[in-house]
C-alpha cells in the first residue's frame, strides 16, 4: 500500500469549515433573538465558501475539480449494483455514488444561503436583499428557506453520515481520515493532487475575492440610493 495525496489542503479546510458553519447557522437560528446576527454571519461565510468551492472545482487540483467526479448514469447504476470490485478500488476522490451526494449537498446549501439573503422572520430580522423584492415574494422565499431547503440539508447530511458509517463498517474504508490528512492508501499507481504552497496561496486569494464579493453583495444600497 502507498499513500497518495488526494484532498488538497484548501478542499479539506473548506469541508470542515462548511460543516462548522452549518452547525453554527442551525444553532443560532434555533436560539433566535440577538443570535440571529451570528446566523446571518454564518450564512455570509457559507456563501463565500461555496463561491470559492465553485471556482476551485473549475481550476483547482485534479481531484478537487468537478470534472473528476462527474459520472454518467450507467456508471452510477453499475456502482450501486455492485460492479467489479477491482474497478471500485480505482476510484480516488469521490466515487460515483459519493459524487451525487457532493453535488446535492452543494446545491442544497447554496440554495439555502442564497434564499437567506431574501428571507425575513416578520419580527426584527431580514436578509440584506429583502429591500429589492416585495414582501409577498420574501415570504415565499422564507418558506423555502425554513421548510424546504433546510429540511433537504438535514436529510442529505444524515445520509452523508450514514454513508460514512456504512463504508467504515461494511467495506472497511475510513472516509474521514483522508479528509483530515489528505492522503488515501492504495495498492495501485495514481497521480497525486497538486497540494503545493503555490496552489494554497492561489486558493487563499480566490477565497479573499469571494469574501469581498459577498461583502459587496450584502452591502448594496436600496434602488433609490444607487
Amino acid at each position: 500500500m502507498k499513500k497518495v495525496r488526494v484532498w488538497d489542503l484548501p478542499v479539506r479546510l473548506f469541508h470542515w469549515a462548511l460543516a462548522v458553519l452549518i452547525v453554527a447557522a442551525v444553532v443560532t437560528q434555533n436560539i433566535g433573538g440577538n443570535a440571529m446576527e451570528w446566523h446571518f454571519r454564518a450564512g455570509y461565510s457559507i456563501l463565500a465558501l461555496l463561491a470559492f468551492r465553485i471556482v476551485w472545482g473549475l481550476i483547482g487540483p485534479r481531484y478537487a475539480r468537478f470534472s473528476s467526479f462527474i459520472y454518467g448514469p450507467s456508471t452510477i447504476v453499475g456502482y450501486v449494483r455492485g460492479g467489479k470490485e477491482a474497478l471500485k478500488r480505482k476510484y480516488l476522490g469521490h466515487n460515483p455514488l459519493g459524487s451525487l451526494s457532493v453535488f446535492a449537498l452543494l446545491g442544497a446549501v447554496l440554495a439555502q444561503a442564497v434564499s437567506g439573503l431574501y428571507a425575513n422572520d416578520d419580527i426584527a430580522s431580514e436578509g440584506p436583499l429583502v429591500k429589492f423584492i416585495s414582501k409577498d415574494l420574501s415570504d415565499q422565499i422564507t418558506w423555502f428557506h425554513k421548510d424546504v431547503s433546510a429540511t433537504l440539508i438535514y436529510i442529505l447530511v444524515a445520509m452523508h453520515i450514514l454513508a460514512i458509517i456504512f463504508y467504515h463498517v461494511r467495506r472497511r474504508q475510513n472516509l474521514v481520515k483522508p479528509m483530515l490528512t489528505g492522503d488515501h492508501e492504495v495498492d495501485f499507481d495514481a497521480v497525486p493532487a497538486n497540494d503545493s504552497w503555490g496552489m494554497r496561496l492561489l486558493a487563499a486569494v480566490i477565497l479573499a475575492l469571494c469574501a469581498a464579493a459577498v461583502y459587496w453583495l450584502i452591502s448594496l444600497p436600496p434602488r433609490g440610493m444607487m
